[in-house]
């Protein structure tokens, strides 16, 4: 061979993919394949292949092996002319080494690659066992089974089957063999056959009709005694067949085992008998049997023996799998045992586990598994033991979204493929992603990608084990499906007479509304209908464990109806966490959060956990940069105040929401609960949202009248709870309204100018909209309502130099700049600080003079008819006694104590507790006693949809202000008793702190 052709051979080589060009030179070179070495066609179909080197290698090794030259020439001549052969051998030869093997022991098996009738292309269990039947002993039966397989292989290398239909073909070539095997191991054992009727069940894979190549064959043996036999003789002798049988399968000879049988699914696993009778699985499965088993049930599947007691088995069974999904803990048993699952793995081998490792196999067949034991009660059509079968009624069925339905099909047919060509090129039980490049070139080629194969398997492993690793967390932790599977039989599909029965029973006042807002929602045929026949049985019980679930159950047709057409809208419910409980106790807690969703339904996103920003509160910098951005958008005042309105309403949504949530999960006197860190979180958000909005407001405004720069500099002051941090649902914004003329500008033009300003806000905060008014009060100001309305600060200085009252002192403690020029508002706090935090403190006249104010605002606005006790905010014990003991304090002390200098009472008092003012004991009977009366003014709010003081007097409205500060139905009296409690410890700490000399 002249150096030129040795160097254009080399090249061609390299082009078709072979990675040792100079051993395949020689191999071409070799007198097997000197008639055809020049022939384009054999390169062109070597190149084709998974591994070109070692198809090249088994085509040689093959020829060598033929018995004589004639036997090489018909395997040449055959291989050149017929593609189809061509395709499939050589296929075989660059995927599976341990096939080639097999082609070198047995040389003239190539030719059952040969036939390509239509029979040929998709064979079931009758034709494996004809292809079986000639063997006559194990070694034999290895030899055929082999000679299956290759065939199988053969379709599955060229595209001829696609993953499923090659799953399936290997789970009928190991029925018909375990059905040879049996017939074997009887043969050997006439006596024990005819003494027993013996069913093998396929568990695993092979029960589910998506066998791999080389896998375990989970089994379980049912047996009944033959007529005239005793039943422990019966057992015995199922039992010798059994064991028989499995070695037949599993024991290695000089043609290899086949593949190990494992009968550990079986009742009691290694430590249970091997066979049992009907009757004795049945009872296990009633009495003993924990959830894995009843999984492991869903693929169970009559293959060999006697079929009719096989089908006994099944039939016996299979109501029990269905059952499974009523067991404690059922849900939780499922995922703990997952997890136990990937724990155990191997650190060095996690990140290569293809099966059981994150993101694998098991995660998508463990997903499908839990949702069918669950849904598949009342709904047959999901009780296939094929994981994507399964997978596709699923999708049909509306339980999982069909995107996520098709993108787990596709990782799982690509992660399955992945594992059949590891396993085929050793015929290894593994499911690790070899290491070496050259094994993952071939796995990448033999995928069919070409260009780059390592990195492109690589990639596309990586990217489907992500998707599954998702979509396993969003379907297999989902808290729905908990909540379904705690449904007592019958409670699942919404019979109309089943519907009412449990609507009573639920406590629905009106279950004829009932029935028919659950008839709008899921009669029909349409996905939309089918999915919510599976939330509403749920949600209906969500919904019940309120004090008004009439309400929540119509807030939901009425989300529903506005959202229904959405794509998104039931997505989210089925699909995304806690979104769907979170939904129902929003709906049946009450009137405010239902009215600001149903003003903008879209705001639902919020409750579940993926873009939507979850129900975390979020922060005056983010909001005021939201608000002002939409301002700036806006052509006018008036759409630029709209656009902050409703981000003001959506935020209240967020807020009120996100406090409905996790009021729900406390209960009352819980020691772990912390209710003042809930108080908290809702004055902060609602403080911060009123502020924002007040900036966004006043720069529309400024905008609009003056363009860039006002003539004067302006500030908001916040006042009493505002400035406090301490706003609830429904509270004003208290301000202050400060202005400073700028250089050159007269004094009047900048008053008139300022008092525009806040005119127009005032209007703009409270046109009739479908967003919530923001009234602006600012009745703390000097001189008060015959006062004006802003005042610069100069004037301030005046006034409070010459006419600040004590009150007014007090009422500063509260001061905090909010909005508005911030120099200008830090100004106004350095003037009034001496006068709230006085050098001296209080004299004793101006301390009687408060104490006269506090007895006089008792008296004269405590509503008439109103019970006292039960006042939260002028009542003995409430929040005004805690404040103003607060505050009274902070007067005196707070010069000398600058932890007093807060505007937040909660603060404050612990500031006063760590100074040594009062005692510890004391500030937690009245820290305890404020956060107690700030929560009812909250769920009053949240519950009415309007403010109050008090506790409502209707039945409901009482019931659900308990449900939401931890007390169960029937428990109203309860709440009452402990809030009066609460405030008479508060009052007697009050009476010695505030009225003591």
């Amino acid at each position: 061979m002249t150096p030129g052709r040795r160097s254009s051979t080399f090249t061609r080589l390299l082009r078709h993919g072979f990675t040792d060009p100079s051993a395949a030179e020689r191999l071409l070179d070799s007198a097997e394949l000197a008639a055809v070495r020049d022939d384009p066609v054999l390169l062109e179909a070597l190149g084709a292949t998974a591994d070109p080197d070692l198809a090249l290698h088994g085509l040689v090794r093959l020829l060598e092996e033929q018995p004589g030259p004639t036997d090489r020439r018909e395997l040449l001549d055959t291989l050149i002319a017929a593609k189809p052969l061509r395709d499939r051998l050589l296929g075989v030869l660059g995927a599976s080494a341990a096939l080639g093997e097999h082609l070198a022991r047995h040389p003239h098996d190539w030719q059952e690659l040969v036939t390509y009738e239509p029979r040929d292309l998709h064979p079931g269990v009758e034709e494996f066992e004809r292809r079986l039947a000639e063997a006559g002993d194990p070694v034999a039966l290895r030899v055929a089974y082999r000679r299956c397989l290759l065939s199988i292989a053969a379709r599955d290398v060229c595209g001829t089957t696609d993953l499923a239909q090659t799953a399936a073909e290997l789970a009928d070539l190991a029925t018909a063999t375990l059905r040879a095997a049996l017939a074997m191991a009887a043969a050997a054992a006439p006596a024990d056959a005819a003494a027993c009727r013996l069913a093998v069940i396929a568990m695993g894979k092979c029960g589910g009709h998506e066998l791999n190549y080389v896998s375990d064959v989970d089994v379980i043996f049912v047996a009944e005694a033959a007529e005239g036999t005793e039943e422990a003789k019966a057992l015995g002798a199922a039992t010798r067949l059994a064991s028989h049988m499995m070695r037949i399968c599993s024991e290695t000879t000089v043609e290899g085992s086949i593949w190990p049988v494992d009968a550990n699914l079986r009742p009691e696993g290694r430590n249970g008998p091997l066979v049992r009778t009907l009757s004795s699985h049945l009872a296990y499965y009633q009495r003993w049997a924990k959830t894995w088993e009843f999984q492991a049930l869903l693929k169970a599947r009559p293959v060999a023996g006697d079929a009719e007691l096989g089908q006994e088995y099944l039939d016996a069974l299979q109501p029990l799998v269905w059952q499974a999904a009523e067991r404690e803990n059922f849900v939780s048993d499922v995922q703990k045992m997952r997890r136990r699952v990937v724990e155990n793995i191997p650190a060095s081998e996690i990140d290569r586990e293809l099966k059981l490792g994150p993101g694998g196999l098991r995660d998508v067949e463990f997903a499908v598994q839990l949702l069918q034991l669950v849904h598949g009660r009342t709904d047959p059509s999901l009780r296939s033991g094929t994981t994507l079968d399964a997978l596709q009624a699923l999708a049909v069925g509306g339980y999982v979204g069909r995107e996520d339905a098709a993108r787990l099909d596709e990782a799982y047919r690509f992660l399955r493929a992945m594992e059949h060509r590891i396993q085929l090129h050793r015929l290894r039980r593994t499911h690790l992603v070899p290491k070496a490049e050259e094994d993952l070139r071939r796995l990448g080629r033999s995928l069919g990608l070409r260009t780059d194969p390592v990195t492109g398997l690589l990639r596309e492993w990586k990217r489907h084990t992500g998707v599954v690793r998702r979509l396993h967390e969003k379907l297999f932790y989902r808290p729905l499906l908990d909540a379904f599977a705690q449904l007592a039989p019958g409670e699942t599909r919404l019979r109309p007479d089943a519907a009412r029965e449990r609507l009573i029973a639920l406590g629905y006042h009106d279950p004829a509304a009932a029935l028919r807002h659950l008839e709008a929602l899921a009669s029909g045929v349409t996905r939309k209908a089918a999915i919510q026949r599976t939330l509403l049985p749920v949600m209906l019980g969500w919904f019940a464990d309120s004090a008004d679930p009439d309400a929540g159950l119509l807030g939901f047709r009425k989300v529903s109806d506005a959202l229904g057409k959405t794509p998104w809208y039931l997505r989210l419910l089925r699909d995304e966490g806690a979104a769907a409980e979170n939904l129902a106790r929003v709906l049946s807690a009450g009137r405010l959060a239902p009215d600001l969703l149903m003003r903008a339904p879209e705001a639902v996103a919020l409750l579940g956990d993926g873009d939507g920003g979850g129900l975390e509160p979020r922060g005056h910098a983010q909001l005021e940069q939201e608000i002002l951005a939409a301002v700036g958008r806006a052509e006018n005042a008036a759409q630029g105040v709209t656009a902050a309105r409703g981000v003001r309403r959506r935020e209240l949504f967020r807020t009120a929401a996100g406090d409905i949530v996790d009021s729900y999960g406390i209960e009352a006197g819980d020691p772990g609960a912390d209710p003042g860190a809930l108080v908290d979180r809702v004055g902060g958000a609602v403080s911060d949202l009123t502020a924002a909005t007040l900036a966004g407001t006043l720069r529309a405004v400024v905008r609009e009248g003056w363009g860039d720069t006002l003539p004067t500099r302006f500030a908001i002051i916040g006042m009493g709870r505002f400035g406090g941090h301490e706003l609830g649902y429904g509270s004003d914004a208290d301000v202050l309204f400060v202005h400073e003329p700028r250089e050159g500008v007269d004094e009047q033009e900048a008053a008139a100018a300022a008092n525009k300003v806040v005119s127009e806000m005032r209007r703009l905060l409270q046109l009739p909209s479908a967003d919530p008014p923001l009234l602006i009060d600012a009745g703390l100001r000097p001189e008060g309502k015959s006062g004006p309305l802003v005042r610069t600060l100069k004037s301030y200085e005046a006034y409070y130099r010459r006419w600040s009252l004590v009150w007014e002192s007090q009422a500063l403690l509260r001061a905090e700049h909010v909005a508005g020029d911030a120099d200008l508002g830090r100004r106004f706090i350095e003037l009034i600080d001496p006068l709230r935090y006085p050098e001296h403190g209080l004299d004793d006249e101006a301390v009687r003079e408060i104490r006269r104010l506090k007895a006089r605002m008792e008296s004269e606005r405590l509503p008439r008819g109103a019970d006292p006790k039960l006042h939260t905010k002028l009542g003995p014990g409430g929040l005004s006694d805690v404040e103003w003991t607060v505050q009274l304090m902070q007067l005196r002390h707070g010069r000398r104590v600058p932890a007093l200098r807060t505007t937040r009472t909660r603060e404050a008092l612990a500031a006063a507790r760590d100074a040594g003012l009062l005692s510890g004991e004391d500030a937690a009977v009245l820290d305890e006693a404020w956060v107690l009366a700030s929560r009812v003014r909250n769920a009053v709010m949240l519950v009415r949809g309007r403010a109050g003081d008090t506790f409502p007097t209707e039945p409901r409205e009482l019931a659900a202000v308990g449900r939401y500060l931890g007390y169960g139905s029937g428990h109203a009296g309860d709440m009452l008793d402990a809030y009066r409690r609460t405030a008479r410890r508060a009052r007697a700490v009050v009476d010695e702190l505030f009225y003591a000399d």
